[in-house]
């Protein structure tokens, strides 16, 4: 049995797993990232995180073929820089060379959205397509692009923005700059924003109620909202689904996916998201009358996607 080390590096938490070659995660450990701090230091703890995860996995790292890292930002994975991150304040931070100051084992870096997208292609709800694409819902929207079974990272290694392509012109502002992405309007800050919209509108309504009862809206208020009757809570859901049903038809008529498989907190919510997302989607997108279409589905591997598609970019390098 052959065994790898995938480290997911995170804004929160650097988290570290040993996967076998069957795409099992054996054992792991973590860490906060405590950012902002020196580079070098988070490099420190991650290397460190390797190893327990191994000694937590009852091997050695003789045991061990490769060590892959998902992070944030644009990752150079020729040169093995963080290009930038920031989330982390990295600049041209030479990631790789860090990690085998400590570690006498080939590194491969690359971004976390598209580590991720290569983990459901490996492992997850991908497995099997040629071409995917993968969708995180979160504080942000992140994509990850697989073409012809390899990551597709760009001519510069900042490919798969998918969150940030306009999809309301002059819009909602997103934290990158531009107004009216699909992240402003389709993560999960983008639907609590339009969900406080609503209850500053309409005070009395039940969504309101839960704030106060709470102390928080959060981006399961609408639709538990909606469950519960409020016809304003139903408008923000209805609302989120159609910018959601718009980004996601942009994509697959870009690249014609096998598979678009979406993640994130919000895909928790199942069919009262799914099923009127794929009825506008399949309205909208270009190839409506085409006897083969991309299938939909919600990602598999949860946070686990991370660290098993960083723990194989060696054989996808």
């Amino acid at each position: 049995m052959k065994y790898y080390v995938g480290i997911d590096l995170g804004g929160t938490n650097i988290v570290a797993g040993v996967v076998d070659e069957e795409y099992n995660i054996i054992a792991k450990a973590s860490t906060k990232t405590n950012c902002p701090r020196p580079e070098k230091e988070i490099a420190d703890d991650m290397a460190k995180m390797a190893v327990e995860a191994v000694r937590n996995a009852k091997l050695t790292m003789n045991d061990i073929q490769w060590i892959g890292v998902g992070t944030p930002g644009i990752a150079n994975s020729e040169k093995g820089i963080i290009e930038y991150s920031n989330n982390l304040g990295f600049n041209n931070t030479p990631m790789v060379k860090y990690i085998q100051e400590t570690i006498d084992k080939p590194v491969f870096i690359e971004n976390d959205a598209n580590a991720a997208a290569y983990g459901e292609f490996v492992a997850g709800a991908a497995k099997g397509a040629r071409n995917a694409v993968c969708i995180t819902l979160g504080t942000g929207v992140g994509g990850g692009i697989i073409i012809d079974g390899k990551i597709y990272s760009g001519s510069n290694f900042a490919g798969a923005e998918i969150g940030h392509t306009v999809i309301e012109v002059d819009g909602a502002q997103c934290s990158c700059g531009r107004k009216g992405c699909f992240e402003a309007y389709s993560s999960a800050t983008g639907l609590i924003r339009m969900t406080k919209e609503a209850i500053a509108e309409h005070p009395d309504c039940i969504m309101a109620k839960s704030e106060k009862e709470r102390g928080k809206v959060t981006a399961r208020t609408s639709f538990d909202c909606m469950r519960a009757g409020d016809k304003y809570a139903k408008a923000v859901v209805d609302k989120y689904i159609k910018y959601l049903a718009a980004g996601i038809t942009n994509t697959i008529n870009i690249f014609q996916p096998d598979v678009l498989c979406i993640g994130g907190g919000v895909c928790n919510e199942g069919d009262p998201l799914l099923l009127p997302m794929k009825e506008l989607v399949a309205k909208e997108v270009y190839t409506r009358n085409s006897p083969k279409n991309t299938e939909i589905v919600i990602a598999k591997l949860g946070n686990d996607a991370g660290i098993i598609g960083a723990a194989f970019l060696g054989k996808a390098k």
